[in-house]
């Protein structure tokens, strides 16, 4: 397995086509074919089904692609790492952070860092937070951020930050006129939420049923930025943690908290055992920063409180009730 076969294979599951990964690569398109069929045979599969000049990828294809990109990044970080120490600059400060959290909270601390910190250069990827994890575990990532639970092994947690989830109206929208939104108001709507059923959307369904309401659920999503713009779209409400609904401004769309306190938590996590360079620890107390100046009602709890936040809600969802109140 040669490293211009895995560029060919990224770039045909890139372009679609031999012929379209041949001008990204700048290679003859016998060269490419030749390159993906030696693949094939090293590998002992196919990795796309042939229609003439068009390829589709198998279900293998899809499997090994994130794998190869993971490791073409890498090479790829590795030379411009190289290059860097040739000409004496600062290691990049690389983070790692699930969507909300990436786009509401790290570009705020990256901005506030004191530019006699030498940093070079910063560089942020928004993941899954298990994915998150695995950066930071692997320590391809200096800094995580990421949703609970973060129990793992080879993790240092700095802090757990606790703040209310939000619903979000469009603009107009008869409800946007009050303080607070009880559940029982939204008994009659349409929801759009989150998918993740083991960090937030567990703690948004107990809330639900703890007060006998059927959630019509009508759109989940894995992003939950995706669900503000669906609000904004008029497609339901959305209920939302208040990383999304309060540290990004999106026009059109009105943010109000819920009577029904739902919490939304997340922690700030590096590899643990490794001595941390000056410039991460700046990032680190910049997101701290962030957090505190962008999130309305944030509490921060020291790392010690994991498990019992996550204990917590546990009790709270095996006391909710068995049968639920179904509106007409």
């Amino acid at each position: 397995m040669e490293l211009h076969q895995l560029e060919a294979f990224s770039a045909v599951m890139s372009a679609g086509s031999i012929t379209g990964a041949g001008r990204l690569l700048e290679r003859s398109q016998p060269a490419v074919t030749r390159q993906i069929q030696e693949l094939e045979a090293d590998l002992g599969y196919a990795l796309f089904n042939r229609n003439g000049p068009r390829v589709t990828p198998t279900h293998r294809a899809f499997l090994l692609y994130e794998e190869v990109e993971r490791s073409l990044i890498g090479l790829k970080t590795i030379e411009q790492r190289a290059r860097a120490i040739g000409l004496g600059e600062a290691e990049p400060v690389r983070i790692a952070a699930t969507s909300a959290l990436a786009a509401a909270i790290v570009p705020s601390a990256i901005a506030a860092v004191p530019p006699d910190e030498k940093v070079a250069q910063f560089q942020l990827r928004s993941l899954s937070a298990e994915h998150v994890v695995h950066e930071v575990l692997t320590r391809t990532a200096d800094i995580g951020l990421v949703t609970l639970p973060i129990g793992h092994a080879g993790l240092e947690v700095h802090w757990i930050a606790e703040a209310p989830c939000v619903a979000i109206f469009p603009a107009g929208d008869p409800l946007a006129a009050q303080p607070r939104i009880a559940l029982r108001d939204l008994a009659q709507r349409r929801i759009v939420t989150v998918a993740n059923r083991y960090r937030l959307r567990h703690r948004i369904d107990a809330a639900f049923a703890a007060a006998r309401i059927h959630a019509d659920v009508f759109l989940e999503t894995n992003a939950s930025l995706n669900a503000v713009m669906a609000a904004r779209a008029g497609a339901g409400v959305a209920i939302v943690d208040p990383a999304t609904g309060l540290g990004l401004a999106i026009e059109g769309v009105i943010a109000r908290p819920l009577e029904s306190v739902i919490p939304f938590y997340f922690g700030a996590v590096t590899p643990a055992g490794k001595p941390r360079r000056p410039a991460v620890d700046a990032l680190l107390q910049a997101i701290q920063d962030a957090t505190l100046a962008l999130l309305e009602g944030v509490v921060l709890h020291d790392a010690s409180q994991h498990d019992a936040l996550l204990q917590r809600e546990l009790r709270v969802s095996r006391a909710r009730p068995k049968s639920l109140e179904i509106p007409a």
